[in-house]
């Protein structure tokens, strides 16, 4: 079961791309770190930051 954590919707890195027309992470992970969220194993994310639209707008002001 993931932790809360590691909920991607709450993270202030998640941004919608448009180019993409989805979600992504602006975080660039290395190699091992993307096989692990691929595969499902990166529960405890360590750049996740706790974002909401209040901290979203003033990111983007």
């Amino acid at each position: 079961m993931k932790k809360t954590q590691s909920m991607c919707e709450y993270c202030i890195n998640y941004d919608y791309d448009y180019d993409w027309e989805e979600y992504i992470c602006n975080i660039n992970l290395d190699e091992d770190e993307m096989i692990r969220f691929i595969s499902d194993t990166f529960y405890d994310c360590p750049y996740f930051r706790q974002g909401d639209e209040y901290t979203t707008v003033k990111k983007q002001m």
